[in-house]
């Protein structure tokens, strides 16, 4: 593949993925709702957005089950301690959480957060 084909892909590939994100904020856009990247850290938040990613990670010899959560201005991880699996909680579901925003070396966290499926932008 030529340098100008290739970049031509990767900046396809980036206006796709910008577009997307747009089209997430304004799906989820809502006056109860902060934006993940607005949200203030320590204090009681509603978020939605679509689960990226959801691993099983435990911490300090207790299973926690972690997601990342995506509204399209920015990413969050929600850890839910002592649980190994939830049903519904998977990669592309979209969910709307109630938690207090903390810092895990340097990564903004919802412990615990509570959460209700929602349908997607797409559904």
């Amino acid at each position: 593949m030529s340098k100008g084909r290739l970049r031509r892909s990767l900046s396809a590939w980036a206006n796709n993925a910008s577009q997307e994100a747009r089209d997430l904020q304004d799906a989820y856009a809502n006056k109860d709702v902060a934006r993940i990247v607005d949200a203030p850290d320590r204090a009681q938040v509603r978020l939605r957005g679509t689960l990226r990613t959801v691993t099983l990670r435990p911490r300090g010899g207790v299973p926690a089950l972690e997601a990342e959560l995506f509204d399209g201005s920015g990413v969050i991880t929600l850890v839910w301690l002592g649980r190994r699996r939830i049903a519904g909680i998977n990669p592309g579901r979209s969910l709307d959480v109630i938690g207090r925003i903390g810092s895990h070396d340097g990564v903004r966290t919802l412990y615990n957060p509570r959460y209700t499926l929602i349908p997607g932008p797409h559904e």
